[in-house]
């Protein structure tokens, strides 16, 4: 067992646990609002962090350690949508810096699938955070009519 790599999953898993909690509230909130376009795919990225922290689970489980199983951020709640998608980008930008930094580390101790795991997710969350600095550059330049086409 390798306390460092442990702990860097763990630390990931987390992350992924607070985006997961971050983007379903946003879901919810959408939702409710009638803006089910973006409240959708809201949920989906949800979800696949969903299927993140559990790849980071079960890699820690096979290394020997126990998951830990509390996000790492509270969910912000009642935000605009330029507030939410900057909570978004915060997240994701974090996120890629921890998972760079975390393969690193894997690698420096000889651990080269816990390294790759985190360059696996490390590409989809990049791909998220594209995503969400499209959207704000959509709702800062377009305004209102880029909100109206998010209504369903």
């Amino acid at each position: 067992m390798n306390q460092k790599v442990i702990d860097a999953l763990n630390a990931a898993r987390m992350r992924e646990l607070g985006a997961v909690s971050q983007y379903l509230e946003q879901h919810y909130e959408l939702e409710d609002q009638m803006y089910g376009k973006l409240a959708d795919r809201l949920k989906d990225i949800g979800i696949q962090e969903m299927k993140h922290a559990e790849a980071f689970a079960e890699r820690i489980l096979f290394l020997g350690g126990v998951p830990a199983s509390k996000p790492d951020v509270v969910a912000q709640k009642g935000q605009s949508i330029a507030q939410m998608l900057q909570t978004d980008i915060g997240l994701e930008e974090a996120a890629i810096l921890m998972y760079n930094d975390s393969a690193k580390l894997c690698r420096a101790e000889g651990d080269n699938a816990s390294a790759d795991l985190f360059e696996d997710i490390l590409k989809q969350e990049e791909g998220h955070l594209d995503e969400f600095q499209n959207k704000a550059d959509f709702v800062k330049d377009l305004g209102q009519a880029y909100l109206a086409t998010l209504v369903e």
